[in-house]
């Protein structure tokens, strides 16, 4: 009882990653017979239907991959800076970084072969886009064709079998049929594909987890972790870059937004409206540190920086306790005090 408690609350726990992909999924599916409905016309002519079917069999499915790619936020952290030259001066192993590479990748790509698996075997299931191209390499023989017909006319005559409207009385039978064995070929197609995801998938998470370093219970406990150190460091990384900006907007106007009892402001020059106006690029400091605005430029330049003088800077802590935004701060000196 105890082990399947585990295995239902590790199941829990994955919901957000099932819930998104099953998400993920139906979009696709619904996007696809809408465009399926609304612009897939087959031009039922030789020498066209593959390219036109092969077109929206397929490169709908690898713009989904691009997506799925773009949308993962470990594709930006993997590729992110690995050309700087402090990421490869850290870079010691290089055998281990090779292989966390190839894991990371690993997990991309199966997050982003969700939708463009999806596509495919819905419309193989669906099969117009797959009649649609291949019609016209069905050998009409075996449906009694006329022997003595040539084969670029042939080619004419199933090129037409997708539109019924341009299929002659006497080959109508012999249509429905190369139709039937089409959407035949198409749906085992589309569920053989099912099938081998479904399997590859199964076995991928049964190696991993045979290989993992780490216990069930472990693996659940390093899973939660990073995910709340995330949480954390997103929130830490937000209130500290608002406390940072606030430093150099209060030194530009000589208060800080959220203060209620403003006394005095600061009247900037126009030089100074120049020097933070325009277009702004991270500028290398030092070897450690940027500027990551105009403003922020502007304000480490100054005679007076509020950073670099100890008066202002106690005036500004002093103010971060009044107001609003100073909440954090006052929870952080009371831990630090305790």
């Amino acid at each position: 009882v105890a082990n399947c408690y585990c295995i239902f609350q590790h199941i829990w726990t994955s919901l957000p990653v099932i819930i998104a992909n099953a998400i993920i999924a139906i979009l696709t599916i619904g996007g696809q017979q809408l465009f399926s409905f609304f612009t897939f016309s087959c031009p039922c002519h030789a020498g066209q239907n593959l390219i036109y079917g092969l077109a929206f069999l397929g490169v709908p499915a690898l713009i989904l991959l691009i997506v799925g790619f773009a949308l993962n936020n470990q594709t930006w952290r993997l590729v992110t800076g690995k050309r700087s030259p402090l990421q490869q001066e850290g870079t010691c192993n290089r055998l281990l970084q090779c292989k966390l590479t190839c894991f990371v990748l690993c997990s991309i790509t199966g997050r982003a072969l969700v939708a463009p698996v999806t596509w495919l075997a819905v419309t193989l299931i669906n099969g117009s886009f797959y009649v649609c191209a291949v019609s016209e390499y069905v050998s009409v023989y075996y449906f009694g064709g006329n022997p003595n017909t040539t084969a670029s006319e042939l080619r004419k005559i199933l090129a037409a079998f997708p539109c019924s409207q341009l299929v002659p009385p006497e080959l109508s039978r012999a249509r429905d049929e190369v139709i039937l064995l089409l959407r035949y070929q198409s749906q085992v197609a589309g569920w053989l594909l099912i099938a081998v995801v479904a399997i590859t998938v199964f076995l991928s998470y049964c190696l991993a987890s045979c290989f993992s370093p780490l216990s069930f219970l472990h693996f659940r406990y390093w899973t939660n972790y990073v995910h709340n150190e995330q949480d954390l460091f997103d929130e830490a990384m937000d209130q500290h870059s608002r406390l940072y900006a606030m430093q150099h907007v209060r030194k530009f106007f000589g208060f800080a937004p959220g203060h209620e009892n403003v006394k005095e402001i600061r009247i900037p020059s126009l030089r100074e409206w120049q020097a933070i106006s325009g277009l702004a690029f991270l500028k290398l400091v030092d070897e450690e540190h940027y500027d990551y605005s105009l403003l922020h430029d502007w304000a480490l330049k100054d005679s007076c920086d509020l950073i670099a003088s100890p008066s202002l800077h106690a005036n500004f802590l002093a103010h971060a306790f009044n107001s609003k935004q100073g909440k954090c701060m006052r929870e952080l000196n009371t831990f630090c005090t305790a």
